[in-house]
């Protein structure tokens, strides 16, 4: 008789798991607090215009590929991709430079803004590229459950290539001298994790696959990857609970025996919660928990993000998809987040406008437009700070492109921290999980099991591997192996 299984949420991580657990057998239902799957990856709609609620950026096409064939599938199965070129676009204080898709021409930019840099670049690569193959072929699998996954001849050989003891900051800085270029080469950590130079060099693997790995889009929008997941676990017999918000975890003999919600559950023998880790513990009682308030406290949280889905009625030629508002002083809004937190003074900015690669999103001749500023988690919000960032954005968004819209919103929702928590449970309504600090990797995360509770297991961007879509599906696959090693 085949093992039944508990999934609590629907994001990636969640979806990743329950596809894994339902392939080894396990008889696997989904319980998701919405209405529809995908936790921060979610679609909002509104009046004609379509939102990607959370993810953007699609980085790591390897890893979705690796995902999909591991259940004889392919990616082209259920979604069509489209490589961006020009990937992105920085915007500058002197004015916008694209980032081409191609690696040579990514070489000719570079060498344009600091003599002898392609050089540099093409050294400061093959060193990410070593990164890369290992960390995300080998690193990110393991659990992080033990020191001793990582004690083998190989790993240990290797450990000073992958630069884990050494910040990225020092590390780009010593090959590029060019404020522009140390920008854009430090930009996936900022908005991602911790401070450049809180963050391992390790983590240079990002810009491998932003430049090498390149920045795609889903027709569709990111949704068509929950979808897909989604339409994958249902082939493979797995079913799913919607408006099921689970606020309590019984435990009797060392067991989760009930999920209280709406109505209770008690037919299982394993729980996994890809809710936020945080508030998966205060589910239980204080004798049944990982880890203490203390603990989570002590915690270095990545960013929360105030965000502005936008409606606009006409359209918004001089922007790309993705765009990068790197227009004012980097180092002061990272300090913002990080080390002395409070509302940004003048924000870098990213704007997202996904109409203009797929006409679907919005209604003709009209734009959707989602505007995001990092902000540190934990902030106190008003209605008066984030108006007041809404019209310093939309003028600087404005000077850049040449075109006034601000008249020309017809739609506007604002969402941050307290939505992080109202809708996610999200920890001090953090949009990224935890910082990507050397004190905060591998076996130093949360961990995918309860070390008191014998059936109940963690998975997301608070635990291993961590923050970030690509990781979030490897989580599931980690936690799927600790359960079917335990039942």
């Amino acid at each position: 008789m085949s093992k039944k299984v508990i999934v609590i949420g629907s994001g990636f991580s969640g979806l990743s798991a329950a596809c894994y657990l339902a392939k080894s057998g396990c008889d696997v239902t989904v319980l998701e607090k919405h209405d529809s799957v995908g936790g921060r990856a979610r679609k909002y709609e509104k009046n004609g215009f379509t939102f990607d609620m959370g993810p953007s950026w699609y980085w790591m096409p390897d890893v979705f590929e690796k995902f999909f064939a591991d259940f004889g599938k392919k990616v082209s199965d259920y979604y069509e991709l489209e490589r961006l070129s020009p990937s992105y676009r920085v915007y500058f204080s002197d004015g916008p430079i694209d980032i081409p898709s191609d690696i040579n021409d990514m070489y000719q930019l570079f060498e344009s803004i600091e003599t002898g840099s392609a050089e540099k670049l093409k050294q400061f690569l093959k060193e990410a590229e070593y990164k890369y193959q290992v960390g995300m072929n080998d690193l990110v699998y393991k659990p992080g459950l033990s020191l001793t996954e990582f004690m083998n001849a190989d790993f240990l050989k290797g450990v000073f290539k992958l630069d884990v003891f050494n910040s990225i900051s020092s590390h780009i800085r010593k090959l590029f001298k060019n404020p522009k270029l140390v920008q854009l080469l430090e930009f996936p950590v900022l908005f991602l994790g911790a401070l450049p130079q809180n963050t391992p060099a390790l983590y240079s693997l990002m810009n491998y696959a932003d430049i090498v790995g390149g920045t795609w889009y889903p027709k569709g929008g990111m949704v068509q990857i929950v979808y897909a997941m989604q339409k994958l676990a249902i082939e493979l017999g797995v079913k799913f609970e919607f408006n099921v918000d689970v606020n309590k975890i019984n435990v009797q003999q060392s067991k989760v025996s009930q999920l209280v919600s709406n109505k209770t559950f008690t037919d299982f023998d394993a729980v996994v919660s890809s809710a936020d880790y945080h508030f998966t513990e205060q589910l239980l009682e204080k004798s049944y928990r990982n880890y203490s308030d203390k603990y989570w406290q002590s915690r270095k949280m990545a960013p929360s993000s105030l965000i502005f889905y936008l409606g606009v009625n006409k359209r918004l030629p001089n922007l790309l998809h993705h765009n990068l508002l790197f227009d004012e002083d980097f180092e002061v809004h990272a300090k913002e987040i990080y080390t002395t937190p409070k509302w940004p003074t003048n924000p870098l900015i990213y704007v997202n406008c996904t109409s203009l690669t797929d006409k679907t999103v919005a209604p003709e001749g009209n734009e959707t437009v989602f505007v995001l500023i990092p902000i540190a988690p934990d902030l106190v919000e008003s209605d008066e700070v984030k108006n007041h960032d809404f019209d310093l954005v939309i003028k600087r968004i404005e000077k850049h492109i040449g075109i006034s819209f601000k008249d020309n919103i017809v739609f506007r929702r604002d969402y941050a921290g307290s939505d992080f928590i109202k809708d996610y449970n999200s920890f001090k309504g953090n949009a990224y999980g935890l910082a990507n600090t050397l004190s905060q990797t591998a076996i130093l995360k949360p961990k995918l099991i309860n070390k008191k509770v014998k059936n109940l297991f963690y998975t997301g961007q608070l635990t291993v591997p961590g923050p970030g879509v690509p990781p979030s599906l490897i989580s599931g696959k980690l936690v799927a192996n600790q359960v079917q090693n335990t039942l």
